[in-house]
């Protein structure tokens, strides 16, 4: 990498896009990332996450970015129920400079018929079962009546492995490359499926912000059902078997009654 000087040794920093790398001298240790989005400046200037160090442009066009290297862990999933969790995501929902810097990008917002055109295409194109079927038909039929004018920036991948804490009890929240304007029940549905027991979201819900209202509650077992699909078509892609979704999908005390 000729954008740093001998003095750095470079190493990959792990994940599958493989575009991400540490850079470590004597006296500093970068977070180097190529071709991340323009957003991650604004991202920075929010404190969402570590700071932004300075953004190269190569010859070849590729743009390199540095952040300060985090000394910090990922949350665990029992984490996820936390106040800082709560507070950072609904400070993120409630940007609007993360909002309009995002819509400047040009990424149309993704809204549920847009998702429904997206899993019905790689339905076409992979094997879907009876269930899945099922499923998308599900959200066809009820993609009018959960869309929303309300649109934020979601980050869309906010496992507990994307929330970082750094030795100080900072929290960030990473990776933003899925990033889009969307309802913000698009993050909340997999946060509360995945580490909230039901009988705790509307508590959770209430220090957020909203209350759980039946309007919400359909609207997140629409987006819950919609994550399960995109997760298997996922799976299908990347040629790994995935029982586990059609069984959750079939078996879920929220979603089961979508199948009878």
């Amino acid at each position: 990498m000729d954008y740093l000087s001998e003095d750095w040794v470079i190493s990959s920093a792990g994940g599958n896009t493989g575009k991400a790398f540490v850079a470590r001298s004597k006296k500093e240790k970068l977070f180097i990332k190529r071709n991340s989005s323009p957003f991650l400046a604004v991202l920075s200037a929010e404190g969402i996450v570590p700071k932004l160090l300075w953004t190269k442009r190569l010859e070849n066009g590729d743009v390199i970015t540095a952040q300060k290297w985090l000394e910090g862990r990922k949350l665990s999933a029992e984490e996820m129920k936390s106040s800082q969790v709560i507070g950072l995501l609904r400070k993120i929902h409630m940007s609007k400079p993360l909002a309009f810097m995002l819509s400047r990008l040009g990424k149309a917002p993704l809204t549920p018929k847009k998702i429904c055109q997206e899993l019905l295409y790689k339905s076409k194109q992979l094997e879907a079962t009876d269930t899945i079927e099922h499923a998308l038909k599900y959200l066809v039929e009820n993609a009018d009546t959960v869309k929303s004018s309300n649109l934020a920036v979601c980050h869309c991948d906010i496992n507990h492995n994307n929330w970082l804490m750094d030795e100080n009890g900072q929290l960030y929240l990473v990776d933003w490359d899925q990033a889009m304007l969307a309802d913000p029940v698009l993050d909340l549905s997999m946060i509360l499926y995945w580490y909230v027991e039901p009988n705790q979201w509307a508590n959770w819900l209430k220090e957020y912000g909203r209350p759980l209202t039946d309007q919400l509650k359909s609207k997140l077992r629409w987006y819950i059902v919609a994550h399960h699909l995109v997760s298997f078509f996922w799976h299908q892609e990347e040629k790994i078997k995935d029982e586990v979704e059609l069984n959750r999908l079939m078996e879920d005390e929220l979603l089961k009654d979508i199948f009878n």
